[in-house]
């Protein structure tokens, strides 16, 4: 069922897990995250990158999810989120579709125009009970991104003094942290940089709203559970979701090279999902946590 952010939020904070964020594309990878929460029992969160929405369209891949997430088999509780938005008016479209919740992505911006636009967000969210995530540092991106956070990652690191400040004159509600974090596939095939989790524990000493651990496709399990340990409530994946996917469909076309129907090819890719789905829920400690 599709439920406000800010309910499972609160019920994970006090149960000292962290919310599964998954993203999604397509109606076979959307099958997928919610079965595999169906089968853990957990609440999660489903969430759509601008980048999506430009490909699927809002209306489309919003009512996807929600047809899915309210289906009477569907007994867990599932959150929509904006993820990576960068305008204000897709935040506000994205509202306006049913979102509980919405990331402004200002980080590439000044300090000062990240603070603007943030507020901006917040006070237009706010109004309509819809919470606010946003991003301080530098979560790198594909590359050269991934290479400069190695070598160079004081550059890239959320700073604590400006995470207090930042939290104080937004009043927003999840911050997403850069601690060596980075997106993208190409980590995934060259190596994860170093995750500061000193860094998150100087954050967590002084800002006291839930963290939020972008790119954390590949990032070891030992390392998740201590930053889950230091504040960290909700856990992005989207990177190892694509990759199963395709290797899923992959691997049945080199097995069944007549193959062609779409239903049984892309049914092998939902399956996967699926299943990497169950095992990152288990690893958050949000298993049969649906309530």
């Amino acid at each position: 069922m599709l439920v406000p952010l800010r309910k499972i939020l609160k019920q994970s904070q006090r149960g000292k897990y962290a919310l599964g964020a998954f993203n999604t594309h397509n109606l076979e990878i959307t099958k997928g995250i919610i079965q595999g929460a169906v089968d853990a029992h957990a609440p999660i969160i489903i969430q759509v990158t601008e980048s999506t929405i430009n490909y699927a369209g809002l209306q489309a891949i919003t009512q996807i999810i929600k047809v899915i997430a309210n289906d009477s088999l569907t007994k867990v509780p599932i959150a929509l989120h904006l993820d990576h938005g960068k305008k204000f008016s897709t935040v506000v479209a994205c509202i306006k579709a049913g979102f509980s919740s919405v990331m402004i992505d200002a980080s590439a911006l000044s300090w000062k125009e990240n603070v603007k636009l943030t507020k901006q967000v917040v006070k237009y969210a706010h109004q309509r009970n819809v919470l606010v995530q946003a991003e301080l540092g530098h979560i790198g991106k594909e590359g050269v991104d991934t290479r400069q956070v190695i070598l160079r990652p004081e550059k890239y690191l959320t700073n604590p003094d400006d995470a207090v400040e930042f939290v104080k004159l937004t009043h927003i509600d999840t911050l997403a942290v850069a601690i060596g974090n980075v997106h993208g596939i190409y980590k995934l095939r060259h190596g994860v940089p170093k995750i500061h989790l000193n860094r998150l524990a100087k954050i967590a000493q002084k800002v006291k709203i839930p963290f939020v651990l972008h790119g954390a496709s590949g990032i070891s399990d030992k390392e998740i559970k201590q930053a889950i340990k230091l504040g960290v409530g909700i856990i992005n994946i989207d990177s190892e979701l694509r990759m199963t996917f395709a290797e899923a469909i992959r691997k049945i076309l080199r097995v069944r090279k007549q193959l062609v129907d779409p239903r049984a090819i892309l049914l092998s890719g939902e399956r996967a999902v699926r299943e990497r789905v169950m095992r990152k829920i288990k690893l958050f400690g949000s298993f049969n946590k649906a309530k």
